[in-house]
């Protein structure tokens, strides 16, 4: 029997000398090949063999993060405005395990993602090393597929996971290296993944909408998903128009278009009370692209579902599937006119405020709708101080904005890095609250490295407010001392703006609305990162 040793020196013998010619070499080839030419990595020593194959591969834009929940958070921001996946870089399990929460927040969103780990050489995993760890079961949870890569298939595995992520309706798609399969020799031909497929909406379920639209009933349409963007929102709100029915958007989303010249679109709300308030009296939901809404947490004494009572819940397009073909064909089944309008929102950003009282969530919300400029990317993680970001950017500029999609905190930040990378030219707006952006506050690094065009607006309430909010939410009554300690963020208070420049992103801090009008404007007016930190 050949000694773990000598197979090491035999597989070291097989590809000294030849650069480009190894598993990692066929890994990278094939992601270039499909187009996907964006990789975040945090990598170590299994995957040195990857990190040398992508020194060989300069079509490939390599972008470290100095956290993996970075790397994770990122290529889900870049797949989000670039349409398209990226592929991360992970050390092994544990690299893999700080990477989960935001790998989470990408499952729930169905953003395409081929997420690579490396793992031990396969005949050294018996030895059980210290970074040794059942990697696969670590994965199946926040992914949709999972393989590990063997000799002589690394194209093929590779096609495979490109597939599955970009398919319907896309999601994480994780590929686990063995350092011996990625220093092995090379495929003998590269395998190209088949092109991603819409399937049809069955015509029945066009029928069945249009069916409840024409009845007269009270009747909302949920979207999610594509249909959020500008082309079957504006479908939508024409069936909204001729028929009276409603339209609502999930509570996360992973993209919504907005702003003036399109269709303004409000949110289901949060808290369990005024979500079922904002679907009272909806006798037909129709899902385009969403799920039948249900309540974020239980709270003792509050249902789960909020789905009114006696209504009948109807799925016109599942997600992934074609959302402007749905919508065009409940259109044509509901014999719209060809001069049915959507209602657009006018261009009528809020004016600047000028004051210098205390600085607000609605001040800050309302001096962001004044300047915003045209094609901006809003990123929303600012929890209990997001309340106003939607309604007073409801008549600025056209722009984007992108959420929390699974209630994972620490994406914003990473999210922002990752949209600025896959909508270049584009100005990116973090909007973030404090508690949860030193979750990744890393990220500021990567923008600096890579000089990208966001502006960081950090929510400087000093506290995790959203959970003051949720103790009462849940019966458990007023915070005492222990569970003070444990929502403060005080003592001593976190400076922000020497974290930014520590990390290379010069930042100001502000605490009244003339003042962070005044630094809004110059930060935008900038290239590169900046940060903002607003004391409320």
């Amino acid at each position: 029997m050949d000694r773990p040793e000598m197979k090491d020196t035999a597989q070291r013998l097989s590809t000294e000398g030849k650069p480009g010619s190894t598993g990692a070499d066929a890994l990278c080839d094939t992601l270039l090949a499909a187009g996907v030419d964006t990789c975040f990595a945090n990598p170590g020593t299994s995957e040195m063999h990857f990190v040398a194959a992508l020194d060989r591969k300069p079509a490939m834009r390599c972008v470290l993060g100095l956290f993996e929940g970075v790397v994770t958070g990122a290529a889900d921001g870049y797949a989000r405005m670039a349409g398209k996946p990226a592929a991360t870089l992970l050390h092994t399990g544990p690299g893999l395990a700080n990477g989960l929460a935001n790998l989470h927040n990408a499952r729930r969103a169905h953003t395409p993602m081929i997420n690579v780990v490396g793992d031990h050489a396969g005949y050294h995993v018996a030895l059980d090393a210290p970074l040794t760890s059942d990697i696969d079961s670590l994965a199946r949870p926040m992914s949709n597929w999972v393989r590990r890569v063997s000799h002589g298939t690394v194209s093929r595995d590779t096609a495979d996971a490109i597939a599955a992520a970009r398919g319907e309706p896309g999601g994480i798609a994780t590929l686990i290296l063995p350092a011996d399969v990625a220093w092995g020799p090379s495929d003998a031909a590269l395998v190209t993944p088949a092109a991603p497929r819409r399937s049809r909406v069955p015509a029945a379920a066009v029928e069945a909408a249009a069916r409840a639209l024409r009845s007269g009933r009270k009747a909302l349409l949920l979207l999610g998903d594509s249909a959020l963007l500008a082309e079957p929102l504006e479908a939508a709100g024409r069936i909204a128009e001729a028929t009276g029915a409603r339209l609502m958007a999930e509570q996360s989303n992973r993209r919504i278009a907005r702003g003036a010249g399109r269709v303004d679109i409000p949110c289901r709300p949060y808290p369990v009370d005024l979500a079922l308030k904002a679907v009272e009296g909806v006798e037909v939901m129709i899902l385009v692209g969403a799920r039948a809404p249900v309540a974020f947490f239980a709270y003792p004494g509050k249902p789960g579902s909020l789905v009114p009572p006696g209504c009948e819940v109807l799925t016109l397009a599942e997600p992934g599937q074609d959302m402007q073909e749905a919508l065009e064909a409940v259109s044509s089944a509901l014999s719209l006119p060809a001069s049915a309008r959507a209602k657009l929102s006018p261009f009528a950003p809020p004016p600047l405020p000028q004051d210098d009282g205390a600085l607000t969530p609605s001040t800050i919300a309302q001096a962001v709708g004044a300047l915003l400029p045209e094609g901006a990317v809003i990123i929303n993680e600012a929890i209990t101080s997001g309340a106003e970001i939607a309604p007073l950017t409801a008549t600025a500029a056209p722009h984007d904005m992108l959420a929390l999609t699974g209630g994972a905190i620490g994406d914003g930040l990473p999210m922002a890095t990752g949209a600025a990378i896959g909508a270049p030219g584009r100005k990116v707006i973090a909007m973030q609250a404090d508690g949860s952006g030193m979750y990744t506050v890393q990220a500021l690094g990567t923008q600096a490295r890579e000089r990208l065009n966001i502006v960081n607006i950090i929510y400087a309430n000093r506290e995790y407010a959203i959970l003051r909010g949720e103790l009462a939410n849940v019966g458990a009554g007023a915070p005492g001392v222990n569970a003070t300690r444990m929502l403060d963020l005080g003592n001593p208070d976190i400076d922000w703006v020497k974290l930014a420049a520590g990390m290379g992103v010069e930042g100001v801090r502000v605490a009244t609305p003339k003042a962070f009008g005044a630094a809004l404007r110059a930060a935008l007016s900038q290239e590169g990162p900046f940060l903002i930190e607003a004391v409320i």
